[in-house]
C-alpha cells in the first residue's frame, strides 16, 4: 500500500491547506481537466465548453448548471464572493455532494458564504465548482479596470523631454556647488577668472556679424601691435582733441587695443554674449547697438575729464552695450564661475545673468570713481555709457522678443 502525504499550497488571496495528494512511489498530480468531455453531475450529459474573454467554463444546456475552476472565479468575481466557499471546502465544512464533472469523485457541498443560503459543490482535487441554475448570478463581479486614455504623441514627447531635463538638472547639482561645464575651453576660461555660459539660448542663424566684427578688430589690433605707440598716438581718442581727424578717432579707437590681454578679454565677451544678442536683434540692429554704445561710451569718457591728453582705445564701450542687452533680455540664463584658492580649493557656482549684471554695474561705478581720482587706467565711464545704451535698446526692442528663455538648454 502506498504512503500518502498532504502538502501546503500558497494562494494569492490567503494561505489554505490543500488536499493535493502526492504518492511516494510515483508522483502524478491530478489534472485540472481531462481530454474527455466533462459530465454534468445532475443530468449525466456532456457539458458544453464556453470560451469568454475572462476564461473558459462549461455549461449544461439541459439543466442550466455551470462548472468553472476556482482560478477563473477569482479572476471574474470579487474575493469576498469566492474566498468563503473555498475556505469552507478546504476545511471540510460541508457534506458529500454530486460527482465532479472532471474526476467524478464526490464533491463537497458547502455554503456559498457565511450569510448566503445557497450551497455549491466544490471539488478539492480538480478545483472545479459546480453551480446549479442561477446560483452563479449571486456572485459579485469585479469592477472592470478603467484604462486611462492614451496621451497624444506630442504630449508623450513633451513629458519625456521634461523628465530628461529634470534628471539633467538633478545631475548638475546645486547652483552654489555645481558640476563643471563639459567643454574644456570653458574650464580654462573660468580658471582665468571670466564667466562662462552654463545655459544657452537656441540660435536660428549663424552669428556672421559677430564673427566678421571680431575678425576685423583682431586684424586691426594685431597690425597696430607692430608699432603700437605710433598707432595709438595717431588714431586713439584724445578727450581734449576729440574732433581731430574730423572725428574719425571715435571709430579708429574702437579697433585698437593696448595689448594681447586687452584684446583677448574684449573678444571673449563679444563672442560669448554677442552671438545671442545678434540672434535676437538680427545683424543690422545688433551692429547699430554696438556703434551707438561705443559712441556714447566715448562721450562719457570725454565728459569725465574733457582736458585729458591721454589717448583712449578699445571696443569695451560697445561690448558693454551688448553685455547689458544680454543680461536684461536673458536674465535667467545661468553663468558659471570657478571659485578657487590657488591650486588647492576649487568650487563651481552658477548665477543668473541679472545678478551678475548688477554686480558688474557696482564694480563699474567704483571704477569710475577711481578713474576720476586718477588711480585707474580703465575707462569705467565708457563702460557705463555703453551700458546706458544697452538699457535703452532693450526697452525699445524687447517687445519683439520670442519665447527663447523657456527653451534654454544646457550647452
Amino acid at each position: 500500500m502506498a504512503n500518502w502525504d498532504a502538502s501546503i499550497v500558497f494562494c494569492s488571496d490567503f494561505v489554505i491547506r490543500s488536499a493535493i495528494v502526492i504518492c511516494h512511489c510515483e508522483c502524478k498530480p491530478y489534472p485540472m481537466t481531462t481530454d474527455t468531455a466533462l459530465i454534468c453531475p445532475r443530468c449525466e450529459l456532456p457539458l458544453k465548453e464556453v470560451r469568454t474573454s475572462g476564461g473558459v467554463f462549461w455549461a449544461c444546456d439541459n439543466c442550466g448548471g455551470r462548472a468553472a475552476t476556482i482560478e477563473l472565479l477569482r479572476n471574474r468575481f470579487t474575493p469576498e464572493s469566492i474566498n468563503p466557499l473555498w475556505l469552507h471546502a478546504m476545511r471540510g465544512e460541508g457534506r458529500s455532494g454530486v460527482p465532479c464533472p472532471s474526476c467524478r469523485h464526490p464533491m463537497i457541498d458547502v455554503a456559498l458564504s457565511d450569510r448566503a443560503e445557497i450551497n455549491v459543490d466544490v471539488c478539492r482535487r480538480c478545483h472545479f465548482v459546480w453551480f446549479d441554475t442561477h446560483e452563479i448570478d449571486t456572485l459579485v463581479p469585479r469592477r472592470p479596470q478603467t484604462l486611462a486614455p492614451e496621451l497624444p504623441q506630442k504630449a508623450r514627447e513633451m513629458l519625456a523631454i521634461a523628465e530628461v531635463e529634470r534628471l539633467a538638472k538633478e545631475a548638475e547639482g546645486s547652483d552654489l556647488d555645481s558640476v563643471p561645464p563639459d567643454e574644456s575651453w570653458k574650464q580654462i576660461a573660468a580658471f582665468l577668472g571670466v564667466p562662462v555660459e552654463f545655459d544657452t539660448v537656441p540660435h536660428t542663424r549663424r552669428p556672421w556679424a559677430t564673427w566678421l566684427l571680431g575678425t576685423v578688430i583682431i586684424a586691426a589690433s594685431l597690425f597696430a601691435f607692430t608699432r603700437l605707440h605710433e598707432m595709438v598716438t595717431e588714431f586713439g581718442l584724445i578727450p581734449a582733441e576729440a574732433t581731430r581727424l574730423h572725428g574719425l578717432t571715435f571709430v579708429t579707437s574702437f579697433f585698437l587695443h593696448a595689448g594681447i590681454i586687452h584684446l583677448v578679454g574684449n573678444m571673449y565677451f563679444l563672442f560669448v554674449f554677442g552671438d545671442d544678442v545678434e540672434n535676437f536683434l538680427r545683424p543690422l540692429r545688433y551692429l547699430l547697438l554696438i556703434a551707438l554704445a561705443a559712441f556714447v561710451g566715448d562721450l562719457a569718457h570725454i565728459a569725465l575729464d574733457p582736458r585729458s591728453q591721454t589717448p583712449c582705445i578699445g571696443a569695451s564701450g560697445g561690448i558693454a552695450g551688448v553685455i547689458t542687452f544680454y543680461a536684461l533680455n536673458f536674465p535667467r540664463v545661468r553663468l558659471g564661475f570657478l571659485m578657487r584658492w590657488g591650486f588647492v580649493w576649487f568650487r563651481w557656482i552658477r548665477l543668473p545673468a541679472w545678478s551678475v549684471f548688477v554686480l558688474w554695474i557696482l564694480f563699474q561705478l567704483i571704477g569710475a570713481l577711481e578713474q576720476k581720482a586718477g588711480i585707474s587706467s580703465v575707462s569705467s565711464a565708457a563702460h557705463l555709457g555703453g551700458a546706458a545704451v544697452g538699457v535703452v535698446a532693450w526697452v525699445l526692442w524687447r517687445k519683439e522678443k520670442p519665447n527663447d528663455e523657456g527653451r534654454m538648454t544646457k550647452e
